[in-house]
């Protein structure tokens, strides 16, 4: 049988997939490694893992009666609870049923002669369609360093974007965590909390700002359902895909923590985005800086829009962040070593925290500077840090992921002619708006490289590509054509844009080595993926193209 549509995923962007085109009278099937919904949030289960979007906002708005029945429970929500809500839409649109579960795909196949794209599966199984939706999520392979001796060790072995779907006991335990990015600044203070001492192996110091801890008001929730429709449009018209918008009924308890709003987001210090008002740092003596981090907290930092293209604010802002921290952390030593000092703020993605800095306060924490004293080598029993033997009964990896084409090359993707994608990338991911790349005809990628993606909330992103993806597809079957795929100089093109509008933002410094860039990743080409221009800007584009009959495209009938 020849689906109309395959879809690789079923996290949030693969399962409104399986809604959207099934309402278009296609038919359609989704394969997913796991075994149940969920994507990002049904594999990363780690203690602390939490959404940096506000709850009410990191929603879909496809649907008026999902958003009436939804409850949420905090206003940045844990991962049980939006694993909660994903089953819940799998359950309320009867979407399983479309769905393969514990099916990894291994192989993608473009058949020119057939004009279907064949995809081999793990369980020997081979699938035909005739378009293909790579719903592969953007943080979905786990990027686990080579680190020498790593076989080696004994005890039990973790990483926080595979963490077991038992529960795991640390009650006691010498652990020892390496990473301190999102996942690890998260996990960090939890694993405090249960381990009998925590060794925190810390390679790039971050910084992070307080998330808001508040739990759902039954007040707010209500004002965002009464106006979804204008909150929906907001985000549209936001570079972060984030509203801004702020409850008149129930007023914050405290300015410097609203329910929800521009101080609330975890997507404020997107260049161009909706950070709070237009503060600028160098116009403000060091007084008034002062006093703006003391009335709003450490996250104001982010409210000054100067911040992320003018070097010298930029480096006012580390300062400042760097003596608000050292006021936190009562051993100075320590505090030294956790207070980045070689790349600025806005460089990598916001990382919100709970307890991060206090946790290096307790008697059974410990930090090791990975870039004072390299690590030499992992044991039977522990790390090897210069002269030092750290031993451990657990380690855990929270060294985040190869992130957003990272799903795509493992997919052994092969296009007309026998190119495959990893070979086409090999120099960088080079795709037209994050869309589709040529050689893949009827090939499509959900928020894939040189799209707003991580730059933007995720819901508001994945429903954009979907729905353009969607009516792509109708215009195609309503045209009689039989093929799509992006001109060669679209490609290049849109690559040079989405270069152009990162220059001279705190993302392409030389100093910023992100996961961004690929920078994490060994080997990895470092090429800037996601598109800083802002939601807004990026939908002109892509609605353009499909205004005006896909002139960036070449279609055959």
């Amino acid at each position: 049988m020849i689906q109309d549509v395959l879809i690789v995923g079923a996290g949030f962007g693969g399962m409104y997939g399986v809604y959207k085109f099934r309402g278009m009278g296609l038919s359609v099937k989704a394969v997913e490694a796991g075994s149940d919904v969920g994507g990002t949030w049904y594999w990363n289960r780690y203690p602390g893992a939490r959404c940096d979007v506000p709850s009410l906002e990191y929603s879909f708005g496809f649907s008026e009666e999902l958003e009436q029945a939804w409850e949420w429970p905090e206003v940045f929500s844990a991962q049980p609870d939006i694993l909660d809500y994903a089953n819940h839409v799998a359950e309320r649109f009867d979407l399983r049923q479309h769905i393969q579960f514990n099916t990894r795909v291994t192989s993608i196949t473009w058949r020119d002669g057939d004009q279907v794209w064949e995809l081999g599966t793990d369980t020997g199984e081979t699938l035909r369609g005739r378009f293909v939706v790579m719903a592969t999520g953007c943080l979905s392979v786990p990027n686990k360093p080579n680190l020498p001796g790593a076989a080696r060790f004994k005890g039990q072995v973790l990483h926080t974007g595979l963490w077991p779907h038992e529960e795991v006991s640390l009650e006691g335990k010498r652990v020892g965590v390496i990473g301190t990015g999102s996942s690890g600044v998260q996990a960090i203070p939890e694993l405090a909390k249960q381990a009998g001492h925590l060794t925190v192996f810390q390679r790039t110091p971050v910084y992070t700002v307080p998330a808001n801890r508040k739990r759902m008001r039954e007040a707010v929730q209500q004002e965002f359902k009464d106006n979804y429709r204008e909150i929906r449009e907001m985000q549209w018209r936001n570079a972060g895909g984030v509203s801004g918008f702020r409850p008149l009924k129930s007023a914050p308890s405290r300015a410097n923590q609203p329910d929800v709003g521009p101080a609330a987001s975890g997507v404020t210090g997107i260049p161009g985005g909706d950070s709070g008002g237009g503060l600028r740092i160098k116009a403000m003596t060091p007084e008034q800086r002062e006093q703006v981090v003391e009335a709003g907290g450490l996250g104001m930092i982010l409210a000054f829009r100067d911040i992320y293209s003018d070097i010298e604010a930029n480096d006012i802002a580390n300062e400042l962040f760097r003596s608000q921290i050292r006021k936190i952390v009562k051993n100075p030593e320590v505090s030294e070593k956790l207070l980045p000092k070689d790349y600025g703020i806005g460089c990598k993605r916001q990382v919100l925290d709970r307890d991060y800095y206090d946790t290096f306060n307790r008697n059974n924490v410990s930090l090791v500077d990975l870039r004072e004293t390299p690590l030499d080598t992992i044991t039977e029993t522990g790390v090897q840090v210069g002269s030092d033997h750290h031993e451990l009964d657990v380690l855990i990896y929270a060294t985040g992921f190869d992130a957003m084409t990272g799903a795509l090359v493992r997919a052994n993707i092969t296009g007309r002619d026998g190119v495959t994608l990893r070979d086409k990338w090999a120099d960088g991911p080079v795709a037209f708006m994050g869309l589709q790349m040529r050689g893949f005809p009827n090939l499509f990628t959900v928020t894939g490289p040189g799209s707003p993606s991580v730059l933007c909330n995720m819901l508001v992103a994945i429903e954009q590509h979907v729905n353009w993806i969607a009516d792509c597809v109708a215009w195609m079957r309503e045209n009689e054509k039989a093929t799509i795929e992006p001109l060669e100089q679209s490609e290049i093109d849109w690559v040079a844009h989405v270069n152009e509008v990162a220059e001279g933002t705190m993302y392409t410094v030389p100093s910023c080595n992100s996961w961004y860039l690929g920078a994490n990743i060994e080997g990895k080409p470092r090429i800037f993926m996601p598109y800083v221009g802002g939601l807004p800007r990026y939908r002109e584009h892509t609605d353009g193209q499909a205004e005006n009959n896909y002139p960036g495209f070449e279609v055959l009938g």
